[in-house]
């Protein structure tokens, strides 16, 4: 029969490194002193008599749920926790009803709601009238943008915090308790140390669980150099959602570090985007629209070598594919910019659905019928192959609309010689007008 004392013993292994550490106290919270500092946003708000409705944006680990815990210890109301992922209408409706029979009672509820983009629309409006009649005060956690994901209603009803990822003197510091608090170093050498600080990708959690790891890993003795911390925690999955905000924040930064003609810039993101597990041909196909949209004429051959770079992936597949990408990501970053196909095709779309259907004139209009051309349909038109320069100088515009310029070259590139071109015909053109 065991000893009385293995009836006080832990049962089970210990909790995982990240929740043994968890901050006790506000002032522990690493990386988010524009929020828990002495003059925090959220330091003033808890020193106000009353606690107003929060959302918490931040990335993972950043500390969002741990600063919620907190703020419920301190705060006098009863604290209730639920995520998004595992609670449904019932539970929250169970919640709702508590709540209420508990502000009868003169007490107050704070309700923390992890990961609340997940909830439906329909599921965040049930929060409205809780909220509105004092009987909850809300604190919801989200890692994607409250603008896209949470409903206006609910957002005008709280404020919004941002929590930041984690820099490197933020998780150093997390590190340095964790070597307190195991009660020895990492095995780490100096440049290790700073490989798995950028491991953490901003993550408070992440560089707690890879420190872990790396001292299950370690030998007596053992001290490893970045190779070797490689080896025994393998490499973490960036921070990457296709379908969410990450996704978007690099599609946009490698769009605006090839129209700023950064080609450095541009490999970075394309490398960050495919190291995540982006499709290459989505890639592809928006270096292609690049081509059109930020060089367009003023380099003709953009769209040809982003074409190719597709084609290229499309019969290599990856990884031999991603080099042709890359390839057309310096080109077109590289090559001189020009937005005026853009802009004019804008103009044109607009114009188009503006002045309705007018027909154009009859002079350039086939006249493959009698009727036709007794109405005056090709009535006088001329051949431009026959004219002087090739070109007759015609109006080819609807009457009832008029000559309008939308194309307008720049003078940079290709642009430059069609621009020389534009200035000659319409010379030529009120030439032949007698204007």
């Amino acid at each position: 029969m065991s000893g009385s004392s293995d009836l006080f013993a832990p049962l089970g292994p210990p909790p995982p490194l990240p929740e043994r550490l968890r901050p006790k106290t506000l002032d522990e919270v690493a990386g988010q002193e524009h929020l828990t500092g002495p003059e925090g946003a959220l330091t003033r708000m808890l020193a106000a008599p009353s606690l107003g409705s929060m959302i918490f944006w931040g990335p993972p680990g950043s500390g969002k749920t741990t600063v919620a815990r907190l703020i419920g210890k301190q705060a006098q109301a009863e604290f209730v926790q639920v995520s998004a992922i595992h609670s449904g209408v019932a539970e929250l409706k169970k919640i709702f009803e508590t709540a209420r029979a508990r502000r009868a009672d003169g007490r107050a509820t704070l309700l923390f709601v992890d990961e609340i983009h997940r909830f439906n629309r329909a599921q965040q409006d049930s929060f409205l009238p809780v909220m509105e009649d004092g009987s909850i005060t809300l604190i919801g956690a989200t890692t994607e943008n409250p603008s896209f994901e949470l409903n206006a209603a609910l957002l005008s009803r709280a404020r919004v915090l941002v929590f930041k990822s984690l820099d490197a003197v933020a998780l150093e510091r997390l590190i340095a308790r964790a070597e307190s608090g195991v009660g020895k170093p990492l095995p780490l050498d100096e440049a290790a140390r700073a490989t798995l600080i950028q491991m953490a990708d901003g993550d408070g959690r992440a560089a707690l669980t890879l420190a872990e790891e790396v001292w299950r890993a370690a030998r007596d003795g053992e001290r490893f150099d970045p190779a070797g911390l490689v080896a025994v925690v393998q490499r973490r999955a960036p921070i990457y959602d296709k379908a969410q905000e990450g996704h978007y924040n690099l599609i946009s930064a490698l769009h605006k570090s090839v129209r700023g003609s950064d080609p450095d810039a541009a490999l970075y993101y394309l490398a960050r985007m495919l190291d995540a597990g982006e499709d290459p041909l989505f890639l592809a196909r928006r270096i292609v629209r690049m081509a059109s949209e930020d060089v367009g004429l003023a380099d003709p051959q953009a769209l040809v070598v982003a074409n190719a770079a597709k084609d290229a992936y499309d019969f290599l597949g990856s990884p031999e594919g991603e080099l042709a990408i890359a390839q057309a990501v310096v080109y077109v970053a590289t090559a001189p910019k020009s937005n005026a196909l853009y802009t004019a095709f804008a103009a044109a779309t607009a114009l188009a659905k503006s002045t309705g259907s007018p027909p154009p004139p009859k002079v350039i209009l086939n006249a493959p019928t009698k009727l036709m051309r007794e109405e005056g349909y090709g009535d006088g038109y001329r051949y431009d192959h026959d004219q002087p320069d090739a070109f007759s100088g015609q109006d080819y515009w609807p009457e009832a609309i008029g000559r309008r310029a939308l194309y307008e070259p720049v003078e940079r590139g290709f642009e430059r010689e069609i621009r020389k071109r534009l200035e000659w015909w319409e010379k030529l053109r009120r030439e032949r007008r007698g204007e």
